[in-house]
């Protein structure tokens, strides 16, 4: 007679990366990782602080792996973890960038909540920040690839407008009008400058022209590269406030950490303490 005891639920060789860690006993850590097709899980990965466990090297943030684990409380038990491999850790001010999409998928994303190709915008992001190390102009693809995973987030959770229409009349955007994204409404014609000769700033928002370039680059059966694309230049620049503005409004936090510090690092960079 076949044993009454009930199998335990098992995951094996998910693809996954590990946003965060904390400790939970002398040996263990807790895992906060994002994987494929379960999304965001909990995990405990139990003696990896011991010098001899075959995890401490593996388990690094925006690293490609491989997980298995088993249990169906709201902690499941890591049984396995593998480098996947394919690129490098990313370092220096891409390592804080990865750091800021990490912290976006812990605030924005429910545990359990399984997103498939939030996942792989994900992948390509982290993958796109480690090669931007070794490029000439690294800080501006850094921010085009923050912008475009910003968007890619929001329009996954549900959180992002049709961006070829004014979400109030649903009447197709006009090239040279300006649009202001709010949280709770959606697109509309920015309010006019405080006086007539007033300058424009990001604060009035984005051409339409822009609008209806992010919306033709979201369309695309693999919209990663053409968004970044549309970001790279000063359309993402002005993009920034705005994305902010969204994000801060459905996640509940004031102030991303990790953006304060790449920001913090940037300005000391750019005005070093004098000796």
């Amino acid at each position: 007679m076949a044993s009454g005891r009930p199998r335990v639920p098992r995951t094996l060789d998910e693809p996954a990366f590990v946003l965060h860690q904390y400790a939970w006993s002398e040996s263990s850590l807790i895992l906060e990782v994002l994987s494929r097709q379960h999304g965001r899980v909990a995990l405990v990965a139990k003696g990896v602080k011991r010098p001899t466990s075959q995890f401490r090297a593996v388990l690094l943030p925006l690293q490609p792996l491989r997980l298995s684990w088993s249990g169906e409380a709201e902690v499941r038990t890591l049984k396995a973890a593998h480098w996947q491999g394919g690129y490098t850790l990313p370092s220096g001010e891409a390592l804080l960038a990865g750091y800021y999409l990490n912290e976006l998928v812990l605030k924005l994303l429910a545990r359990d909540d399984p997103h498939p190709p939030l996942f792989d915008h994900y992948a390509q992001a982290v993958a796109a920040l480690a090669r931007s190390q070794s490029l000439p102009h690294a800080g501006t693809v850094q921010a085009a690839v923050l912008r475009a995973f910003e968007v890619l987030l929001l329009r996954e959770l549900g959180y992002l407008p049709l961006l070829h229409q004014d979400s109030a009349t649903l009447q197709p955007l006009q090239p040279d009008t300006h649009y202001h994204l709010w949280p709770d409404s959606g697109l509309h014609p920015s309010p006019p400058p405080l006086t007539p000769h007033a300058p424009r700033t990001h604060t009035h928002g984005l051409r339409g022209q822009h609008w209806l370039a992010l919306q033709h680059a979201l369309d695309q059966p693999q919209p990663w590269a053409a968004l970044c694309q549309v970001c790279s230049g000063a359309c993402g620049q002005a993009l920034r406030p705005l994305l902010r503005t969204l994000l801060h409004y459905h996640s509940g936090v004031r102030v991303f950490q990790t953006r304060q510090l790449l920001l913090d690092v940037q300005r000391l960079r750019a005005h070093p303490l004098a000796d």
